[in-house]
């Protein structure tokens, strides 16, 4: 029998500034990465203030982690220490594996309205996996499929699967979902998920309920034990980003943007970018 996951958490986003002085609002980080295993941070930088976004985050290092760019509205241009170089426009996501180490830089520059919306998640790798040769996987929002659930919930699918459907990421080591899912009024969402991965839903549009929980636009709610989700839309339709991963139960040693397992590779990563020898090249 299939078994609902209760509520576990909920959290609020919280506005912080980062970058060169991004304005945007972060749902977790380090204090609440543990439970949130395999995933380590979530900022929503949804704004249609130029001002907020425009400085941007210039060239920063990388080590240890995947970073998960999802663009609703806007451009994103990007740069990096390998010579890679573009934009992800709306409906575009970025998922880029640092890996042994990697310096860019990302620019977002809003679209024609000055709306910039969109979202980054991060994701662990595992001791194993820390120092693999960084890479992309760009994905443009034609190659994102698309399927309607009962004639009416419309589910995006990034990574995962739905009835039958696969999204375009895969081979990442935490197995994970993404789903962008809009539920419309009345209408209620049931997912199957795997009972071992740690599963969260992120409202960003909209209202309903989980768990008996209600939730609204800004909401994350982390789910506890069991194989099903259900989100019901009721008055008002809600849209939410469904992530799910297989956690790692590995230390972690966090420092700005390198995590690593032990201080000591944390010292070197950031002593080898001191000295110029972050980047591996052979």
């Amino acid at each position: 029998m299939p078994q609902d996951r209760p509520v576990q958490l909920t959290l609020k986003r919280q506005p912080v500034t980062e970058g060169a002085g991004v304005r945007l609002n972060r749902l977790f980080g380090h204090a609440e990465a543990p439970t949130l295993d395999p995933f380590l941070l979530l900022d929503d930088f949804r704004s249609d203030t130029p001002a907020d976004y425009l400085k941007g985050f210039p060239w920063h290092p990388h080590r240890g982690i995947e970073t998960i760019t999802y663009v609703l509205k806007g451009d994103v241009a990007h740069g990096d220490s390998l010579g890679n170089q573009g934009t992800i426009s709306s409906g575009d996501i970025q998922w880029m594996t640092a890996g042994s180490g990697i310096i860019h830089q990302e620019m977002p520059k809003g679209d024609d309205k000055g709306a910039m919306h969109g979202f980054q998640l991060w994701a662990n790798l595992p001791a194993a996996q820390k120092m693999v040769s960084p890479k992309y996987r760009d994905i443009t929002a034609d190659q994102v499929p698309e399927v309607m659930l009962d004639g009416k919930i419309r589910v995006k699918i990034i990574a995962g699967s739905m009835d039958g459907v696969n999204g375009p990421v895969d081979d990442i080591v935490i197995e994970p979902a993404f789903l962008d899912c809009d539920v419309p009024t009345g209408a209620v969402f049931t997912h199957d998920v795997d009972p071992g991965h740690t599963v969260f839903i992120y409202v960003i549009g909209g209202s309903g309920s989980t768990g008996g929980t209600p939730v609204e636009n800004g909401d994350l709610v982390l789910f506890g034990k069991g194989t099903r989700i259900t989100v019901s839309a009721a008055e008002k339709p809600v849209r939410f980003l469904l992530l799910s991963g297989r956690p790692l139960n590995e230390p972690v040693v966090w420092r700005g943007p390198i995590v690593m397992n032990t201080k000591e590779e944390l010292e070197t990563a950031f002593r080898e970018y001191r000295e110029g020898r972050l980047i591996k090249t052979g």
